[in-house]
C-alpha cells in the first residue's frame, strides 16, 4: 500500500478525509501523540486499525471527535462528564462512557458497554474529523507495545506501507497521551495519567477522584477500559533502566561505554563523560515529557547502543504520566547504585 504524506493545507485535510470516508487509515496529529484515525462507524475500517498496529482484538479504541454533540449520538453524557468536557476539552483528557445500546461496534469497545472519548487540542484533527464527517478511532499510531509516535517520522517508520496517509503537523506538544478518566463507575477514577492531574480533575469536580494507574496488571480474561491496562506498552527493544537523579554520581560511574542516558540539561551537564551517548529531556517536566518518546525511538534503532537509561521526574502532576510511561517502558527495571 502507498502511504501518502499530507501537510496542514486546506487541501491535504480534505484529500486526508476522503480516505476516511472511502473507509482507510490516516494518521493525524494531537498535542499528545500521532493517533491512528479510521470512521470509528466503519467495522472494517477499525479492523484495518487493529491490524496496522497489530493490537490485540480487546484492548478497545479511544473514539476522537470534534464536538460534543457527537459524543451525545453514541453514548449517555452525565452531569458530570458535561462538566469536564466544558473545562477540559479540547484537550489531554479521555472520558469513558457507557454507550447507548447498538450505537458502537463490540470492535471499538472491546466488547465492553463503554467506549472512551477525546477532544484533541489540534485544530488540524478536529478539521480532520469535521471534513470526514464522522468521529474516528485515535489509538496511538505506532506498532503495538512500541514507544509511542511524537512526530509524523516516527508514524513513517513504524507504518509505512500499512496505512493509507499521515497528516504532518510537527511535534507533539505534550508528548505523553492523555490522562484517561472513567466516568462509567460510581466514583470518577483514574485509569491512565496524563496531562490533566488528578487534582485538577478532583478540584473541576468537587469531589475525590481515584486514581487507579498503580493496581494490579488484569487477568488474561478481563478486558482493559483504557489503554495500557493490560498489555506491553511504550517500550523499545532495547532495554531501559530508570535511575534516580539522586543517583547520578553512581550511575557515571556504572556506565558503559554502549550505554546512553535521558536526562534532564542539568543532570547531564553532571555527567560530563566524553563520548557517552546521550539525550537531552531539555530543562522541565514538560520538556521531559516532549522527549522521551522521541529520545526512546531514537536510541533503540542505533545498533552500538545497548542499555538506555533514563531519569525519573519528581512524582508530581505531568511527573506522575512521565514516570508511568517510563515504568512500563523500562519493565520497573530501576538502577540501584552499589553499596560501598
Amino acid at each position: 500500500m502507498e502511504t501518502k504524506k499530507f501537510t496542514t493545507s486546506p487541501s491535504d485535510l480534505q484529500a486526508a478525509a476522503q480516505l476516511i470516508q472511502q473507509g482507510q487509515v490516516v494518521a493525524f496529529p494531537t498535542e499528545t501523540v500521532y493517533g491512528l484515525g479510521a470512521n470509528a462507524l466503519d467495522e472494517t475500517a477499525v479492523q484495518k486499525v487493529f491490524t496496522a498496529k497489530g493490537r490485540p482484538a480487546d484492548n478497545p479504541l479511544i473514539i476522537t471527535v470534534d464536538q460534543i454533540d457527537q459524543v451525545a449520538d453514541l453514548a449517555l453524557i452525565s452531569p458530570t462528564a458535561r462538566q469536564l468536557m466544558n473545562q477540559f476539552w479540547p484537550g489531554s483528557l479521555t472520558i469513558i462512557l457507557p454507550i447507548q445500546t447498538g450505537k458502537v461496534s463490540p470492535l471499538v469497545t472491546g466488547g465492553l458497554d463503554t467506549a472512551a472519548f477525546r477532544l484533541p487540542d489540534n485544530q488540524a484533527a478536529r478539521e480532520l474529523i469535521r471534513l470526514a464527517g464522522t468521529p474516528i478511532v485515535g489509538p496511538s499510531a505506532n506498532t503495538s507495545g512500541k514507544p509511542s509516535p511524537t512526530t509524523a517520522a516516527h508514524v513513517w517508520h513504524d507504518m509505512e506501507g500499512k496505512i493509507a496517509g499521515i497528516v504532518d503537523d510537527g511535534p507533539t506538544t505534550v508528548g505523553v497521551e492523555s490522562t484517561v478518566i472513567d466516568l462509567s463507575v460510581s466514583q470518577p477514577t483514574i485509569l491512565r495519567t496524563g496531562a490533566v492531574t488528578q487534582e485538577e480533575l478532583s478540584q473541576a469536580l468537587n469531589q475525590s477522584v481515584i486514581d487507579a494507574t498503580s493496581t494490579r496488571a488484569l487477568a488474561d480474561n478481563q478486558t482493559p477500559k483504557a489503554p495500557g491496562m493490560k498489555y506491553r506498552h511504550y517500550a523499545p527493544d532495547k532495554p531501559v533502566v530508570m535511575f534516580d537523579p539522586l543517583d547520578i554520581a553512581e550511575l557515571k560511574l556504572a556506565l558503559k561505554p554502549a550505554d546512553v542516558v535521558l536526562a534532564l540539561e542539568d543532570d547531564l551537564n553532571i555527567l560530563a563523560l566524553p563520548g557517552q551517548q546521550t539525550w537531552s529531556l531539555g530543562l522541565s517536566m514538560m520538556n521531559a515529557s516532549e522527549q522521551l518518546f522521541a529520545g526512546l525511538r531514537y536510541f533503540d534503532d542505533r545498533a552500538n547502543v545497548q542499555t538506555i537509561y533514563v531519569e525519573r521526574m519528581p512524582e508530581i502532576g505531568l511527573g506522575r504520566a512521565f514516570n508511568n510511561r517510563l515504568s512500563k517502558a523500562a519493565g520497573n527495571q530501576l538502577f540501584i547504585p552499589k553499596e560501598g
